[in-house]
């Protein structure tokens, strides 16, 4: 695709932000939806506890394993080309997953794993590459969001609908949104395509090639660069731990501690996961009124308080549920802001991020089983708390750290450059 002329970037940046919201929503429904009706589908295809499981575990631990590849496919071949693979392998998995036999559900569930990789380490080259520096947080955020939203309506309404057409339709019906997700990007690109040759004509210029991406080795990137993407290597480690022990185990959690029926312990639960929204936006509206620390410091300190409420205070469990849900919707968007904002290129931008999410999402599928584990040979739920607990303080020290080394950065880095072209 050319390169887009700056005044072509400015009016297709609304364009570009629809099209990260249409394809945040793939990026975690497809992997909600079979949880709604997991019974049936064992039922239904003779899986075991084991394979079940898979069904929402394969695809994290694909986000872990697959990420470096992803990464340098993305830095090769450009974001657009990861998009739309993206969404055609979420269709193509989410098609073959409803079909059926046993090891088709599986492969499917690989194929979207696969898919979804790519679009996690697309989005933050797309933010980078079209959005103003000052807005960087607030498209940010709106991406989590819009994952989060995707993720309640999806949980929302598979289980009605299987119920009236049974699951396979009830998890294909969901394959829609990819269909949506490929028409609006073709069309996307190709309005851009027609616009750069539209001002290129007007200055009777042809349109400027793409430029060929860059071949720097990661080894001679700025080190202030690499020190921040080290750090946030375990930061992302530390929000994936909380977040994904934190979603496993808080019904069972609060079923056992606090006496809760299942229907209870659940409702509750489902609070961690409505208040991300607010963390999501939140962080930018911060960012935009206080210095970049600031942020930061109160998502640690509201993700503090979900082990710390849960050990010392269990009685306040739904303020705790809020509040880590809350830091858990704006860690996610403070991390990958700090890499939008201090990335030089689209490749380099894919590589740090393809580091981030490799270290976060192995991390996320060792912790939840490991914390199950601890519950067990305890007998009880204080030592995965604690686990919950070394993890938040991970986000805080490493996260505080990383986006002062940024602050530096900025001045005489690439968000310096950027600066300078959003005004």
């Amino acid at each position: 695709m050319n390169q887009p002329d700056p005044s072509v970037a400015r009016q297709m940046l609304p364009w570009m932000v629809v099209g990260i919201v249409v394809l945040a929503i793939n990026l975690r429904a497809p992997i909600i939806a079979p949880t709604a009706v997991l019974g049936d589908i064992q039922d239904d295809t003779g899986l075991s506890a084991a394979g079940v499981g898979l069904l929402t575990g394969l695809p994290v631990l694909l986000f872990a394993l697959v990420t470096p590849v992803a990464g340098k496919a993305i830095g090769r071949f450009g974001a657009e080309a990861a998009v739309l693979s993206c969404l055609t392998g979420v269709l193509l998995g989410t098609v073959l997953r409803s079909l059926g036999p046993p090891w088709l559900v599986l492969v499917g569930t690989g194929i979207i794993g696969f898919a979804i990789t790519l679009g996690n380490i697309a989005v933050p080259v797309i933010i980078r590459r079209e959005v103003p520096w000052s807005q960087v947080s607030m498209v940010t955020g709106l991406y989590s969001a819009t994952m989060n939203v995707g993720s309640m309506i999806t949980l929302l309404g598979t289980g009605p609908l299987a119920a009236a057409v049974g699951w396979r339709w009830a998890v294909a019906i969901w394959g829609g949104m990819a269909v949506l997700g490929l028409a609006y990007w073709l069309f996307a690109i190709r309005l851009r395509i027609r616009r750069n040759a539209i001002v290129a004509a007007a200055a009777e210029t042809p349109p400027t090639p793409a430029p060929t991406p860059e071949r720097r080795p990661w080894r001679e990137a700025p080190p202030e660069f690499r020190a921040i993407i080290a750090l946030l290597v375990v930061t992302f480690s530390g929000q994936s731990i909380a977040y994904y022990t934190t979603t496993t185990w808080l019904p069972s959690i609060l079923a056992d501690t606090g006496g809760l029926s299942a229907t209870a312990s659940g409702g509750t639960a489902s609070l961690f996961q409505i208040a991300a929204i607010l963390g999501a936006f939140g962080v930018p509206l911060l960012a935009a009124r206080t210095r970049p620390w600031v942020p930061v410091a109160i998502i640690a300190a509201l993700w503090l308080s979900l082990p710390v409420g849960l050990l010392l205070a269990p009685s306040s469990f739904v303020l705790w549920s809020i509040t880590g849900g809350i830091a858990q919707g704006g860690g996610f968007t403070a991390i990958f802001s700090i890499i939008a904002r201090t990335a030089g290129s689209d490749r380099e931008t894919a590589s740090a991020s393809a580091r981030v999410q490799g270290g976060g999402y192995l991390a996320a599928t060792l912790a939840p089983p490991f914390a199950g584990w601890l519950g067990n040979v305890t007998d009880g739920w204080t030592a995965p708390i604690l686990l919950i607990l070394a993890a938040t303080l991970a986000f805080t020290i490493t996260g505080l750290l990383a986006v002062r080394i940024s602050g530096r950065f900025r001045g005489g880095g690439p968000a310096t450059r950027r600066e300078v072209l959003d005004e």
